[in-house]
C-alpha cells in the first residue's frame, strides 16, 4: 500500500522507490499489477514446463474418473514430448484430481470471444396468454453482449429460421457460428456421437454465411451465454408473484413489453 500511495503520489517510479526504501524494479512490478489488472499482492505463479500439457492431464483425469496415477501419465507425457520432472506432472495430476473431486468434471478458463464469431440462441418458455402457451426467442451475440428477445407462439422449425433472419437484421450481420442446444429443429440425431443436423437447417446456414453448432449433450454451461439471456428475458416479461407484473390480455401487449 505504501509503494502504491507513493507512486500516485508522484507519478514515477524512481520517486516513489526514493520514498519507500525499495528498489525501482519492485515498485514497477507492483503498479504493472495493479495497472493490468491483477492482484498486487500475490503472487503470480510461474510459467512451467508442464502448462502446456495441462488440458490433456484433465482429460485423462476425467475420462478416468480421477483414478489414473500420476507414473501413468507422466509416461504418456514423455511420450507426448513432455521433458519436465515427474514431481511436476505428480503435482498437476493431484491438482486436476481434486478440482474433479470437488465437484469441477474439468478446470475451466476464462472465454474470450471475438467480434463477429459467435452467435448463441435459446428457447424460454414466455408468459400464457388466454390459456394458450407462448415462447422467447433468446440470442446474445457474444462479444458485445447484445442481446435479442423475440416472442412466438410456437419454436417449429420455420419459426425458429424466423426468428434467426430477424436477428441477423438486427446485428447487422451473419456471425461465424450460430451455437444452440440439441433440439430436433437444429439436430436431427447422433450417430457416434456425431450431431447430424436438420437438411434445412443446413441450407438456411449456408443461405446466411453462417455455420451452425450445437452444444455438447446435457451440458448447458457450453452455452452458458443464452442460458442466461433466457433468465434475464424471463425475468423482465413473464409474470411471477416475484416481479408482480399483470397479466398479458393480448399477444400484442407482450410483443410491446
Amino acid at each position: 500500500m505504501e509503494i502504491l500511495e507513493a507512486y500516485d503520489l508522484t507519478g514515477t517510479v524512481w520517486s516513489a522507490a526514493t520514498l519507500t526504501g525499495h528498489d525501482p524494479k519492485t515498485v514497477k512490478r507492483y503498479v504493472e499489477a495493479r495497472n493490468g489488472g491483477r492482484n498486487p499482492y500475490g503472487r503470480e505463479p510461474r510459467p512451467k514446463m508442464i502448462d502446456a500439457f495441462l488440458e490433456k492431464v484433465e482429460e485423462w483425469v476425467e475420462q478416468s474418473k480421477a483414478t489414473i496415477r500420476a507414473d501413468v501419465v507422466h509416461e504418456k507425457l514423455v511420450k507426448m514430448g513432455y521433458r519436465g520432472s515427474a514431481r511436476s506432472t505428480r503435482r498437476a495430476v493431484n491438482a486436476a484430481k481434486g478440482a474433479w473431486k470437488a465437484g469441477k468434471r474439468r478446470t475451466y478458463r476464462p472465454w474470450i470471444p471475438e467480434p463477429g464469431r459467435w452467435l448463441q440462441f435459446d428457447w424460454g418458455e414466455g408468459p400464457r396468454i388466454g390459456g394458450r402457451r407462448t415462447w422467447l426467442f433468446c440470442a446474445w451475440l457474444s462479444w458485445s453482449r447484445f442481446r435479442v428477445v423475440i416472442p412466438f407462439w410456437d419454436c417449429t422449425l420455420g419459426t425458429l429460421v424466423a426468428c434467426l433472419d430477424t436477428t441477423l437484421r438486427q446485428i447487422g450481420g451473419a456471425p461465424t457460428y450460430v451455437l444452440t442446444d440439441n433440439a430436433k429443429t437444429v439436430t436431427v440425431e447422433h450417430i457416434a456421437g456425431i450431431p447430424v443436423r436438420h437438411p434445412q437447417m443446413v441450407a438456411a446456414g449456408r443461405h446466411y454465411g453462417c455455420q451452425l453448432v450445437s452444444c455438447v449433450p446435457y451440458d448447458p454451461e457450453s452455452k452458458s451465454g443464452a442460458e442466461a439471456t433466457v433468465r434475464i428475458a424471463k425475468a423482465d416479461l413473464v409474470p411471477t408473484s416475484a416481479n408482480l407484473l399483470a397479466a398479458y390480455d393480448t399477444f400484442a401487449e407482450l410483443v410491446d413489453a
